[in-house]
């Protein structure tokens, strides 16, 4: 099948939640698969980017889309700039003329069987209509991600702007899954949601996977110290929450308890609201070589989101590594997990206190959650995803399933 899969932003190196989802995709699409990966990104041209894209993925075309990176004041005075826009700002400001222009010239001369359209920011540039299958690949439903925005703000100056750009999202999102033949979601509470917007027929979830070979459980050894973990981007607000939210009203009961216990904030981009959270109790990290290692590591791994949407892959990975895990019901939202089995929920701070102490100073009770966990994340594996994928694609399109598969169906029974 020939394939069109079309992204904002930058895809490497494989940091974010998102970027790792529609990386394993891609690369088990391309395996048998003509795939051309439309990849577009901000700031100063990037010529060492587009080769190992290009060396990835040999179809691809990468784009500078001729747009600064902003930051601070300046993207402030861009927001502003925006505002008469009808397209909320987390889209609008994507919008490129080269992009557009580069994008027809691709459709026009080139033949696919199915587009994708990859986050809900790369459909901007898209033409009004399109003369192929289309598919729109939904991490989050963003619209749900500014409503907890604007619901959780308290910020005086922040509030009004939530809320506004929630009333922008919740239209143009609504709008822009009418415009697709196919949605796919990444968890039955998204495809729920979405439920009210189009018919339900037209949107099949597809799990998030988890790398088995990279992340395993190891049960020759445990922690050698009390240490609780918490893995995410640090320029993603709904992590920043997160993490300030835990230090505040968790962290203290935890320490009371636990004295020699250690809090580690293993992520990108920290910036000043993360770093003064840095004490003899708890350490930044910034990037690391490997997250995994860090996972290794950890007697806890905690999930204490109050904002967000879609699903979080930190959760799978850490199962997969037999780890025990406390998160907010938000956290883990839409996941085949199962409460008191192979995790727990906690919502308020003192159930999620009392669970991360009783993690750190039950052994058994830890290593039974944790092995419960392990093996339900064998099933995720990437190419299971992958396949669930490719099968959404070929009714997309209405492309038979492949002889490659059809082969290997033969050849595995």
């Amino acid at each position: 099948m020939k394939i069109l899969w079309i992204k904002a932003d930058k895809i490497l190196p494989v940091h974010s939640g998102g970027n790792i989802r529609s990386y394993h995709i891609l690369r088990h699409l391309a395996t048998n698969n003509e795939l051309t990966f439309f990849s577009y990104y901000d700031g100063q041209p990037d010529p060492d980017y587009e080769q190992e894209l290009t060396r990835q993925f040999p179809h691809a075309v990468c784009l500078w889309s001729g747009k600064p990176k902003l930051s601070g004041i300046r993207r402030s005075i861009d927001y502003l700039c925006h505002l008469p826009s009808p397209a909320p700002y987390a889209v609008s400001r994507f919008a490129s003329p080269r992009v557009k222009q580069q994008l027809n010239t691709c459709l026009r001369e080139r033949d696919f069987d199915v587009t994708i359209c990859d986050f809900l920011d790369a459909a901007v540039n898209l033409p009004a209509k399109l003369s192929m299958p289309a598919l729109l690949f939904q991490h989050n439903v963003e619209s749900e991600i500014w409503r907890r925005h604007a619901a959780t703000a308290t910020s005086l100056a922040s509030r009004p702007v939530y809320r506004l750009e929630f009333a922008k999202m919740l239209a143009y999102e609504r709008g822009m899954v009418r415009k697709f033949q196919h949605v796919i979601a990444v968890s039955e509470h998204d495809r729920q949601l979405m439920s009210a917007w189009i018919e339900p027929s037209r949107i099949t979830v597809v799990p998030t996977g988890v790398d088995l070979q990279q992340y395993q459980p190891d049960w020759s050894a445990d922690a050698a110290a009390p240490l609780v973990v918490f893995v995410g981007a640090m320029d993603w607000e709904p992590n920043i929450d997160a993490v300030e939210y835990f230090c505040r009203e968790i962290w203290p009961a935890v320490l009371a308890k636990t004295p020699a216990a250690r809090f580690r904030i293993v992520g990108r981009n920290p910036g000043n609201r993360i770093r003064m959270l840095e004490s003899a109790a708890v350490q930044v990290t910034g990037s690391v070589p490997s997250v995994a290692d860090h996972l290794r590591s950890a007697t806890v791994v905690v999930v204490p989101l109050r904002i967000g949407g879609g699903t979080r892959l930190k959760i799978y990975e850490a199962m997969a590594m037999g780890k025990a895990v406390v998160s907010t019901s938000i956290g883990a939202e839409g996941l085949d997990v199962h409460n008191g089995r192979d995790i727990i929920f906690a919502d308020d701070p003192d159930s999620f206190a009392g669970a991360v102490s009783t993690f750190l100073n039950d052994h058994a009770l830890r290593n039974a959650y944790g092995r419960a966990a392990a093996a339900l994340e064998s099933q995720y594996d990437w190419s299971n995803v992958s396949d669930k994928f490719l099968r959404v694609l070929e009714r997309t399109a209405n492309v038979p399933p492949s002889a490659v598969k059809y082969a290997l169906m033969l050849e595995r029974n």
